[in-house]
């Protein structure tokens, strides 16, 4: 038997394990395998085998960490600029809504003040010159007083300005007239002055040695002349706004129905409890007092169309005809 030769014998130990294959005893991972050698051929379990991560698996966790952490931080990012346009918004409209409101109240404050400045200016302009001067004066109401009487009273000077015109002054002047019971002074812009009077009324007439004085409702002596002849004469001791049987005797004239004052041509007062009516016939009328006045002027109307020469209504309860 041929001995084989010891360096042959070495080199084919030496290949013999180097061309070792799976019948070997040794297995071979699988190619593009994440687990390496020693845990392919390693005795692990199934599940610890699958709970191993290898390269490609934790790049691709890697990878989607990366990717969540990119996609949070943009959302914060997103979060915190639009908490912060929030705060921005609130604040600006905080401080917009008192800004405009100042500038509206500003505005206001401007307006008022200009207008307070023209009107100003034009009240001044109105009162020192004779842009609105009284170049007319109306005088209305007259009967028996005379427009140059009633211009003299007033004496206003052509081309007052209106504003200057002290009314009430200009009134008191021209009621002073002893004709003109009331008057009353009106500005009409831009250049009239108008005045409005109303004249006194005679009720009754007295005879005085200088002629007849005419008085009216108020017992005021306002005019001496020839007086009409409807009017009745006043017999009364002193008559005057301030003597009541002058205020009584008035009193009872002004109650008669229009009809029945035409008939009476004197009245009697000596005092306020004895008037007398004598009527332009001759007839008398008893009067009394001048208490229930309206009632006594009433019943007198009634007895008048009775004949008779006196006539009582000093008890209007029981009026009398004799």
């Amino acid at each position: 038997m041929t001995r084989p030769d010891p360096e042959t014998a070495g080199a084919v130990e030496e290949q013999g394990p180097a061309q070792a294959g799976p019948d070997d005893g040794e297995p071979t991972p699988a190619a593009g395998s994440d687990l390496p050698p020693a845990a392919a051929g390693s005795d692990l379990p199934p599940a610890a085998a699958e709970d191993y991560e290898g390269p490609r698996r934790r790049a691709r966790r890697e990878r989607e960490e990366r990717r969540a952490a990119r996609d949070r931080a943009i959302a914060i990012e997103q979060a915190r600029r639009e908490a912060k346009r929030r705060v921005a918004g609130s604040a600006g409209e905080s401080v917009k809504v008192p800004a405009s409101g100042a500038i509206r109240g500003l505005k206001v404050l401007l307006w008022s003040a200009l207008a307070s400045v023209v009107a100003v200016a034009i009240g001044l302009l109105l009162y020192f010159t004779p842009i609105m001067s009284a170049r007319n004066v109306v005088v209305a109401g007259l009967s028996a007083v005379s427009r140059e009487e009633v211009l003299a009273a007033a004496s206003v000077p052509s081309g007052t300005p209106l504003l200057q015109v002290n009314t009430d002054a200009v009134a008191e002047r021209v009621a002073a007239i002893r004709r003109v019971a009331t008057a009353r002074v009106q500005r009409e812009y831009p250049s009239t002055l108008r005045i409005t009077v109303v004249e006194r009324v005679p009720v009754v007439v007295k005879d005085y040695p200088d002629g007849p004085h005419l008085f009216d409702r108020d017992g005021v002596d306002f005019a001496t002349g020839p007086a009409p002849l409807s009017l009745p004469y006043l017999d009364t001791d002193n008559p005057g706004p301030s003597d009541l049987p002058t205020l009584a005797a008035l009193k009872v004239m002004l109650a008669l129905p229009p009809d029945v004052a035409g008939q009476v041509g004197r009245i009697a007062a000596p005092s306020v409890a004895s008037i007398t009516l004598t009527l332009t016939d001759g007839r008398v009328v008893v009067w009394g007092t001048n208490d229930r006045t309206d009632e006594k002027a009433l019943k007198l109307a009634a007895l008048l169309t009775q004949p008779g020469h006196t006539y009582d209504v000093s008890s209007p309860d029981l009026p009398t005809v004799k």
